[in-house]
C-alpha cells in the first residue's frame, strides 16, 4: 500500500499525502496552487473553460489528452503529467504557437473561454499534423465561446502549425523525459489517500480491486468521473470511499478475439470509437457525439454501462449487436448457491438467466489475502433490471464487454435524437440489427432503444412483427404499430411521450430508407451526411 499521491505538474514533481477523494483538479489548481488560468464555467464538463492536458502512459507510450478539470478528481492523476495554460509560457516571454495563432487570428474577445480553447488546440497540436477543418471542429466541440465566434478560432488552429516548428521539437524531447519520469512512478501498490471528507483507493491489479469492492460495498467506483463528477459539483454529494479503476492496465485493453472484440471496462470512449467504427460507420457517428472530446477522453465504456442510465447511448448499440457483459468478483464470495444481485431483484426474474455462468480465473493472486477472480458472463440486455438497478451480485464489478462482429450481409443502423447535435444527451437513441434468410425474409431482428423506458430495452413486439416478413414498408408499418406494446415512455424536459413514440417509429422508417434507397438523404448533419454528400 502507498499513501502518497504522485504526479508531475509541468516540470515539477508533486507528492501529496492527504487529499479529499473528490477534490477537483480545477479547485486544486486555482485554490491551492493559485494557478488561475483554467476557469470554471459550467462545472459539469460542457463548456471547456477548465480544459487542461493530461499525459499518461498507455502500454508504455506517453499519450496526451485534453480533459475537463472541473469534474476530474485530483487523486486520479496519480502517475500522470498535468499541463495547464500556464505551462505554455516560455522563459523568454514568447508565446506558444497555439497562443500566437489565437492572437494573429483575433480568436479571443472577453478571454474567459480562451485558456480552454488554447489547451484543446494544444492537445491537437501535440498529437496530430495538419488536421482537416472537420477534425478541428471535432476537437473544439467541447469548448463554448459566446462572443468571438468559432471561425477565427478554427483559423488559428490551421495557422498554429505554421509557427515556430522548433517548438514541436522541444516538446518531442520533453516527451521522452516525461515518459521516463512517469515510468518511474508506476508501481503495483494500491494507492490509499485519507482526507477530511473521506478515503480514496486506487488499486493497480484486478485482484486488489476485487478485494476492495468486496470489503467496501458502499464505495463509489470511479473511472472517468464524467457523470460521478457532477454528483459532487451539482448535487454536492460526499462520496466516501472512492475506488478508482484507472490504474489497472488489464481494464484498459482491447482484444481482438476473431469473431468478437473484448473491450476492457475502463477503455475510454475515444478508443472505443476507434475500435467499434470498424464494425459500422453508424457507431462512429454516434460516438463522435459523445459529449466533447474532453468527455470522450475521460469517459469509459464500463461507466456508460454500469451507470445504468436509461439514456446512455452505448447500451442500445451494444444490445442490438448482441454484446455480452463480463462481471468479476473476488473468489472469497463463492458459495454453493448463486447470490442475489445487489439491486435486490432475483436473478431468476430477468430474461435469459439460463445463459449466465461463472468461471474461476486462472490468474494467480497478486498480493497476500487475495483470492482467485470469479467471472460471470451474461447478455448485456439482461444486466438492466429496472431504473438504475442492475443484475450485479455482491462484490461484482464490470470487467469487460464482448462485442460480436456483424455477420456478413447483416443490416445495422443507429440513430440519436437530441435537442442539439453536439454535446447533448439523447431524447431517444435507436439501434437496429436485421438478418435475412436465403428467401429474403427477416430471420433475426434486434431493435434496441434508449430513452423509451426505465432501462435500455429491446422492442420485442416490434421484433416479432418483423420476423418472417420481407424488409419493406409494410413490415415497418407493422413494427411501428407494435411499438406502443413495447413502451410507455415518459414525458420530461427532453421530449414528450407522444414525441418519443412517434420518433421511435420514424427511426425504423429511416432504417428502411437508408438500407433500401441509398440515394435518399435522411441526414442533414454529421459524418453520415458528409459521406452522402460526397
Amino acid at each position: 500500500m502507498r499513501e502518497t499521491l504522485r504526479f508531475i505538474l509541468g516540470d515539477r514533481p508533486v507528492e501529496i499525502a492527504s487529499c479529499d477523494p473528490t477534490l477537483s483538479v480545477l479547485d486544486w489548481l486555482r485554490l491551492d496552487q493559485r494557478m488561475t488560468g483554467s476557469k470554471e464555467g459550467c462545472a459539469e464538463g460542457d463548456c471547456g473553460a477548465c480544459t487542461v492536458v493530461v499525459g499518461r502512459l498507455d502500454r508504455g507510450q506517453l499519450r496526451y489528452e485534453a480533459i475537463n478539470a472541473c469534474i476530474r478528481f485530483l487523486p486520479t492523476l496519480d502517475g500522470c503529467h498535468l499541463l495547464t495554460v500556464e505551462h505554455l509560457k516560455r522563459d523568454d516571454g514568447t508565446l506558444h504557437p497555439v497562443q500566437q495563432a489565437m492572437v494573429d487570428c483575433h480568436g479571443s474577445q472577453c478571454g474567459f473561454c480562451t485558456p480552454g480553447f488554447v489547451m484543446s488546440l494544444f492537445a491537437l497540436w501535440l498529437n496530430e499534423d495538419a488536421p482537416s477543418i472537420a477534425r478541428i471542429e471535432d476537437a473544439l466541440a467541447g469548448n463554448l465561446c459566446r462572443c468571438t465566434g468559432y471561425e477565427p478560432i478554427i483559423a488559428a488552429a490551421q495557422r498554429m502549425y505554421r509557427l515556430n516548428a522548433g517548438e514541436r521539437e522541444h516538446f518531442a524531447l520533453q516527451r521522452e523525459r516525461v515518459a521516463k519520469q512517469l515510468a518511474d512512478l508506476c508501481d503495483s501498490e494500491t494507492l490509499v489517500l485519507d482526507g477530511p471528507d473521506g478515503r480514496f483507493h486506487a488499486p493497480a491489479t484486478i485482484e486488489a480491486l476485487a478485494d476492495l469492492v468486496l470489503d467496501h460495498p458502499q464505495a463509489t467506483l470511479v473511472a472517468g468521473a464524467t457523470d460521478v463528477g457532477l454528483w459532487v459539483t451539482k448535487d454536492m454529494r460526499r462520496l466516501d470511499p472512492v475506488i478508482y479503476l484507472g490504474r489497472i492496465e488489464e481494464l484498459r485493453t482491447i482484444g481482438d478475439k476473431g469473431n468478437h472484440l473484448r473491450i476492457g471496462a475502463t477503455v475510454n470512449h475515444a478508443d472505443v470509437r476507434a475500435a467499434l467504427a470498424g464494425l459500422s460507420p453508424h457507431i462512429d457517428e454516434l460516438m463522435r457525439r459523445f459529449g466533447g472530446e474532453q468527455v470522450r477522453n475521460a469517459g469509459t465504456i464500463g461507466g456508460n454501462i454500469a451507470n445504468g442510465s436509461p439514456i446512455g447511448d452505448l447500451p442500445p448499440v451494444l444490445i442490438a449487436l448482441g454484446a455480452t457483459l463480463v462481471l468479476a468478483r473476488s473468489g472469497q464470495t463463492l458459495s454453493p448457491h448463486p447470490e442475489e444481485p445487489q439491486s435486490g431483484v432475483s436473478k431468476e426474474g430477468s430474461e435469459r438467466s439460463d445463459v449466465s455462468f461463472e468461471t474461476r480465473s486462472a490468474i494467480a493472486p497478486q498480493h497476500e489475502g487475495s483470492a482467485a477472480i470469479v467471472r460471470r458472463e451474461l447478455p448485456l440486455e439482461d444486466f438492466f433490471l429496472d431504473y438504475r438497478k442492475q443484475d450485479r451480485r455482491k462484490g461484482e464489478f464490470v470487467e469487460a464487454v464482448l462485442v460480436p462482429r456483424l455477420p456478413a450481409k447483416a443490416l445495422f443502423h443507429v440513430s440519436k435524437i437530441s435537442k442539439r447535435f453536439d454535446e447533448d444527451i439523447s431524447a431517444i437513441c435507436g439501434a437496429f440489427f436485421l438478418r435475412r434468410g436465403a428467401d429474403g425474409r427477416i430471420s433475426e431482428a434486434r431493435l434496441a432503444y434508449g430513452g423509451m423506458a426505465g432501462t435500455p430495452k429491446r422492442a420485442k413486439a416490434a421484433e416479432a412483427a418483423l420476423l418472417g416478413k420481407t424488409w419493406d414498408e409494410a413490415a415497418v408499418d407493422e413494427a411501428i404499430a407494435a411499438l406502443p406494446r413495447d413502451f410507455t415512455p415518459l414525458s420530461d424536459m427532453r421530449a414528450s411521450a407522444e414525441y418519443r413514440l412517434r420518433v421511435a417509429g420514424n427511426l425504423l422508417r429511416r432504417f428502411l430508407i437508408e438500407t433500401t434507397q441509398p440515394m435518399v438523404q435522411t441526414r442533414v448533419a454529421g459524418l453520415l451526411a458528409e459521406a452522402a454528400h460526397g
